[in-house]
């Protein structure tokens, strides 16, 4: 498509930001609370706020307060929650058996908020790696390698005990192949075709996930890396197919993780696919921000609101940021 050519000073394009409300007016992306998802982190005991060190200002909820949390989130307009367990080391396994238990934490903190503020969206991850012992998102052989279908049948009963506790959205995070149509077919022949599934579809074995790994407990045990299941930050035209795949098999919506350092990934599968794109503004790149906001180097209202909007003009239909709280209660004046 070519532009209309126009000429100073016939056109200048500083009259439309002359002024604030022109700015306004003209502004081709806005952001509001319910363009957000809210990650929180659940663990274990009663009137337990622990904080996470490497993400400042993050903590993990025991079940009664996360329902707390999610009351705040409901009375600020963000739509959506996706939780996170942090599992007791005593309760991991080789094979991750606690994630498919329909009393764990996950399912706990499902029905207790689902009880307390049933308007509000939920959702889930399924993937192995807060469950098991070694921090893998599924089964490995002797050599360490994870076992794509051997791993699938694990993810279809994890994600069958977080439907019947109520969730609202199953987002497997696993990167296995296949996962998507196996627990799409669970979904439909048990009564939940409801429930959405939202893919992580394009999920790049990237060093930004560090500081999460210490939120779910996993930092201490996870000894390897995810590069034989997760995609590698050098390609783009690879998450086209994964998307594509995951399409085909019945997501929903898919979503790109990490989210500012792929935005070029975003925009490509926006554009290829139209269907909604989430982004995840990981916990890598939630850390930085904070430690720049500490030392003084941005301002932190600013610097929030900026790069949220960066998500909006590159295609997202909402954005998973810990800093929902905080950009809420900035949109809401």
């Amino acid at each position: 498509m070519s532009l209309v050519p126009t000429q100073y000073p016939a056109t200048r394009l500083r009259r439309l930001r002359a002024s604030a409300w022109s700015r306004s007016m003209h502004s081709e992306n806005v952001l509001t609370p319910a363009d957000f998802i809210w990650p929180l982190f659940v663990t274990g005991g009663k009137g337990v706020k622990e904080a996470v060190q490497s993400m400042p200002g993050v903590f993990r909820w025991s079940v009664d307060l996360i329902v707390e949390q999610a009351k705040l989130a409901h009375s600020l307009g963000i739509p959506c929650l996706a939780l996170f367990p942090n599992t007791d080391i005593a309760k991991r396994s080789e094979d991750g058996r606690e994630a498919w238990n329909a009393d764990n934490l996950m399912c706990q903190a499902i029905r207790a908020i689902k009880d307390a503020v049933p308007d509000i969206g939920l959702l889930t991850d399924v993937a192995l790696d807060p469950y098991t012992s070694h921090g893998h998102d599924g089964v490995i052989d002797a050599q360490g390698y994870v076992l794509n279908d051997e791993t699938k049948e694990l993810l279809i009963k994890q994600a069958r005990v977080q439907a019947e506790a109520g969730a609202d959205i199953i987002a497997p995070s696993d990167m296995m192949d296949g996962r998507i149509a196996a627990i799409r077919d669970m979904l439909e022949s048990e009564g939940h075709r409801n429930v959405q599934i939202m893919s992580y579809a394009a999920k790049y074995a990237s060093v930004f996930y560090n500081p999460f790994r210490d939120a779910v407990g996993s930092a201490g045990i996870f000894k390897a890396d995810k590069k034989t299941y997760q995609m590698d930050p050098a390609n783009s035209d690879e998450a086209l197919r994964e998307v594509a795949m995951d399409i085909a098999e019945g997501a929903d919506s898919v979503m790109v993780k990490p989210g500012l350092p792929y935005l070029d990934v975003l925009y490509r599968v926006k554009e290829s696919f139209k269907l909604p794109v989430f982004a995840y503004q990981v916990s890598g790149e939630y850390a930085m921000l904070e430690a720049a906001f500490a030392a003084g180097m941005l301002d932190k209202d600013k610097a929030v609101l900026e790069t949220l909007t960066c998500f909006k003009r590159a295609g997202a239909a909402g954005v998973l940021t810990y800093h929902a709280v905080h950009a809420a209660k900035l949109l809401n004046g």
